[in-house]
């Protein structure tokens, strides 16, 4: 997997006119720059420097303790190991190479393109001073988008997979819900699934799931299960994925707990919920390589306005792999807490999340989160998307 993001991240510079990526980090245990997943694939402690050069080259230089490991897995050309200090084998290289343009990994709206720390990059500074290379610096955030989002097609089937495996432990959710549970004793069901079978949540367990159960209470999506107990009439949601294998899945299910009595979800339920779904459909049917994100997200919020519901608080969906978020481009509106996001254009074969919600009042929220992979043609869906809205006896 390291060597085939490798190849893409030299395709991907001589796209960009970009003569040379650099990682430049230490202790990779306590600050890791989320761009190593892709492309470096060992934990590394002294001063690195992880290059890669359009022409096809790749050097590593790295302590001299972590020489061993890193020839050992074969992804770069040349390991170069140091002790005394990185300075005199990175100048060797850089005057060797003479790299007119150096990306470096620092970015203002991408927080995957953004793992240079302000400490390393004084010290990178620090280390070039007195050459010309401080000034051929550039922002490495379209070299990490487009390689994050292109996801490979054994990307896309580890993907597949984690997205397979939660979606098995919805089924037996499903099974669990009852009047009378609480939402804390939901999420202790899933983790308990979840640490049988030996798999890791795709975000922090205390959140991973999500559940929510009937009119929303403070901080709805970003917080953990309460006491909160399912009663008749409400609307369920789960907010749930796993990490298996290095990728992630992210997925939203709701279900509705039927009354005393009732053979079906009132109305307004179904018309709450359908309005998602649709919402959801118009933006696979309709997402293309080349648009950009804000166009699509447009689409299912006037879908969701023209119901006659509030427009969702947050955009439309988000890229999915080695994170539940991941990549720069993102499906959204035109807001200033996006700053350039939403004008990003979309690729083929990135995997995004479709996730519109709607409040229904008295009831709660409806909302499905679906994954779908890009095409020349629309969205495939990855997972199997929640058309039907789904009942509790």
């Amino acid at each position: 997997m390291i060597k085939e993001k490798i190849k893409q991240a030299i395709e991907i510079l001589n796209e960009e006119d970009i003569d040379m990526w650099l990682i430049f980090g230490r202790e990779y245990a306590t600050i890791p720059d989320p761009a190593a997943d892709l492309v470096v694939g060992v934990h590394y402690t002294w001063h690195s420097a992880f290059m890669i050069f359009k022409d096809g080259d790749t050097v590593a230089i790295v302590g001299s303790l972590d020489e061993a490991e890193l020839k050992k897995r074969g992804y770069y050309k040349k390991v170069i190991p140091y002790v005394g200090g990185i300075r005199e084998e990175f100048l060797k290289i850089l005057n060797e190479k003479d790299p007119k343009k150096i990306a470096i990994n620092y970015s203002e709206d991408d927080i995957m393109s953004d793992g240079l720390t302000y400490g390393m990059y004084l010290y990178l500074r620090k280390i070039l001073s007195g050459t010309p290379y401080l000034d051929r610096f550039v922002k490495s955030e379209r070299i990490v988008s487009k390689l994050r989002g292109r996801k490979s097609p054994t990307e896309i089937e580890k993907i597949k997979h984690s997205i397979v495996e939660t979606e098995k432990i919805f089924d037996e959710v499903t099974k669990f819900l009852k009047p009378g549970v609480t939402e804390r004793d939901v999420w202790k069901f899933v983790l308990d699934i979840v640490d049988k079978k030996g798999y890791e949540t795709a975000w922090e367990r205390e959140m991973c799931p999500s559940v929510f159960t009937g009119e929303p209470t403070e901080g709805e999506a970003h917080t953990g299960p309460t006491d909160k107990k399912v009663k008749r009439g409400d609307v369920l949601n789960i907010d749930f994925g796993l990490k298996i294998n290095g990728y992630c899945s992210d997925l939203q299910r709701t279900w509705y707990i039927l009354k005393e009595g009732e053979e079906d979800a009132p109305p307004i339920v179904k018309k709450g919920f359908n309005a998602v779904v649709k919402g959801i459909e118009l933006a696979a049917k309709n997402i293309r390589p080349g648009m950009m994100g804000w166009e699509v997200d447009r689409i299912a919020r006037e879908h969701i306005i023209s119901e006659g519901f509030d427009e969702f608080p947050h955009g439309l969906g988000h890229q999915v792999g080695r994170r539940p978020h991941d990549g720069a481009a993102l499906l959204c509106p035109r807001w200033e807490r996006y700053g350039k996001l939403p004008y990003l254009r979309i690729e083929e074969n990135q995997v995004y999340t479709l996730e519109p919600r709607v409040r229904i009042k008295g009831y709660g929220t409806a909302t499905v989160e679906d994954i779908i992979v890009v095409t020349k043609d629309g969205g495939k869906f990855l997972s199997s998307f929640q058309r039907e809205l789904w009942l509790i006896k």
